[in-house]
Formats: C-alpha cells, structure tokens, sequence
C-alpha cells in the first residue's frame, strides 16, 4: 500500500488492551484514569481479521501492543493465530517484561519471533518511581527468558528527558552490552502539544519514511500517532477502514488529544 506521499506503509501495530500491570509515569496520567469497557475491545476473532485483510492488503510487518499484551486472557491464542497467517515477514511484540519469564518460551512456540522490552532504569528504586510501584528484578530476568527461548532480537525501548547521555540510559546501555542486545531511546513526547521527536536508535518518528498504522484495542485504525484521525473497523469494516487509513496518512505528525496507554505505543 502506498500513501498520498509514496510512503510504503507496510507495518501494522495492534493494541491488544489499553490495560497494564504499570503505570509509567510518562504514559499514564496521575489520579483514577478512564479505561473502556470490555464490550468494546475487540476480540481475538475481529483482530485475526483485520490482520487477515490487512496482509492481502501489503502489510509486512505486525506487532502487538497494549497496554500490557502480556495481561490479556488467552494471549497465545492470538499469537499462535497471527503467527499462522502467510505473509507476515516480521512479528514482534512490545511488552514490559514483568511477565516474560513466564511467556517467553510459550510464547515463542506459539510463532512470535521477537520481542521489544522497556527498560526506563536498571537501579530498583528509580525503576519503581517511573513505573509507580514495578520490579526490575522480574523485567531483567524476562529479558533473560526471552533470549533463552530464541525471541531475538531482542530489543530494549528506554525512555529519556532529554539524552541518551542521561544516568539511567547509560546504564541501560551498558546492561545491553553486557547482553549483546540492541537499546532504542524515545524521548519523553506530549501528544496534546505535538511534541515528538525520532526515535534514536531506532525508525520511529522519522515522518519522511512512517510505514506504519494502527489499530487501537476498540478498532480504530490510527493513521498517525499524533493525529485524532481514526477509522473504525466495526463501522466501516477491515478493508475500508485501512484503506481510508492509508489515505487520510499525514505527512508528519501534529497534535492528538489520546493518551499513550489509549492508542497503543
């Protein structure tokens, strides 16, 4: 598929559930937060058919997001789905790690090649901070399930003010090292105020060459991140809600008034 731009968009992220097992501080607000009710999530069976359409479209790449992939009930099922639709080149999941050591090996029996892990701070108290209350211990040694069971490569997203320069990144860069996987730093962005900016060490953010959609865990289909345009699957149906998807594609992005943890990173 192509867009007005001549980008090819071959990439499909999918929000699984705007819950999580986190509350990171840059992607959840403070206080009580508004999540959907359950009846408006979509189910395994819509999602494997938007993917089906979506594949026959040109689409390459698919990875699965939340929230917390990792929470939903039944999470293998989906994978082992997804895994057996031909066509698909790449497919990856995010996640935040508490739960891979119990998942890695299912989970790569079930199809998934490879996974994104956070990892904000390697220090037990400041990781605690940013994520109001979670355990490094368990993402580090879900990292290590991850590369025993073959999810490679394995990928670490580490949140930044500012720089990769910064204490806490340092330090995930040298963990990374130390385990011979990659680190891609995303700098703290406010949807609300258009601010964004490239990811460093990795492809997103880089407008000129976005190959990339979304479908959010109630069926709209986002064609920008910092953009309110959104197509529903259940209203227009898989093949017109992506095709409208790829037309209505910005340029680059603008301003979105969505939180994080609502659209799926």
């Amino acid at each position: 598929m192509l867009d007005t731009f001549d980008r090819k968009i071959d990439y499909l992220r999918i929000s699984v559930t705007d819950r999580c097992n986190l509350r990171c501080r840059y992607c959840m607000p403070d206080g009580e937060i508004q999540l959907l009710p359950r009846s408006e999530i979509l189910s395994y069976e819509e999602i494997i058919d938007v993917v089906q359409v979506a594949v026959a479209m040109g689409i390459r790449k698919v990875r699965l997001t939340g929230g917390e992939p990792l929470i939903k009930r039944d999470i293998l099922h989906l994978v082992s789905a997804l895994a057996n639709i031909g066509g698909i080149a790449d497919f990856g999941m995010s996640t935040n790690g508490i739960l891979l050591r119990q998942f890695a090996r299912p989970l790569a029996a079930a199809g998934l090649q490879r996974v994104n892990v956070s990892l904000d701070a390697l220090d037990p108290e400041r990781y605690a901070y940013i994520t109001r209350g979670g355990n490094v211990a368990l993402v580090l040694d879900g990292i290590d399930a991850a590369l025993e069971a073959g999810l490679t490569p394995v990928k670490l997203n580490c949140v930044i003010k500012n720089s990769p320069d910064e204490k806490d990144a340092l330090e995930v860069a040298a963990f990374a090292r130390e385990k011979g996987v990659q680190v891609r730093y995303i700098r703290e962005m406010t949807t609300a105020e258009g601010q964004f900016w490239p990811v460093i060490g990795g492809h997103g953010g880089h407008c000129v060459s976005c190959n990339r959609l979304r479908l959010s865990s109630n069926g709209l289909v986002r064609p920008c991140l910092f953009s309110d345009l959104a197509f529903s699957v259940r209203e227009l149906g898989p093949r017109r809600a992506l095709e409208m998807a790829v037309r209505a594609k910005p340029l680059s992005g603008a301003v979105s008034q969505n939180q994080f943890y609502e659209i799926g990173g």
